[in-house]
């Protein structure tokens, strides 16, 4: 049984978690860590300039705040948001932090995954550690 496992959930799919719990919960052993984390994607710097920094702020909070609401009734999962490239964050989060599991949603590639690739693919290649994929 796994010891810290990850659950990274896309900002546009927040309500779309019971599934990774339930998987989570399944593999879990005595004392599991569980972790909700969302990453907003950096702004281009191009746009960067333009975007006042309180604005960008603001959305993370935002984002925090949709986790917290989402995980309100499960007090035994801890959530976090960060920003930054979703996969290397995910793949850095896990390896920095130790976690033994990353339980994440994959989706039906569209043709952008098919010449850059997909989010749960990038993971799957390059995580430190066991990576359980729904579909």
């Amino acid at each position: 049984m796994y010891k810290k496992i990850l659950i990274p959930i896309a900002p546009d799919h927040i309500e779309a978690v019971e599934d990774s719990i339930a998987v989570a919960r399944q593999l879990a052993g005595e004392n599991t860590v569980i972790e909700a984390m969302s990453v907003l994607e950096m702004i281009p710097l191009y746009v960067a300039a333009e975007v006042p920094a309180e604005v960008y702020e603001k959305s993370s909070c935002e984002m925090k705040k949709q986790l917290e609401e989402a995980f309100r009734d499960k007090p035994e999962v801890k959530v976090s948001a960060v920003t930054g490239s979703p996969a290397s964050k995910i793949v850095d989060v896990a390896r920095d932090e130790g976690f033994d599991l990353i339980v994440i949603r994959s989706h039906k590639p569209g043709l952008q995954d098919w010449f850059l690739g997909s989010t749960a693919g990038r993971v799957v290649r390059h995580a430190p550690c066991a990576v359980h994929v729904l579909r």
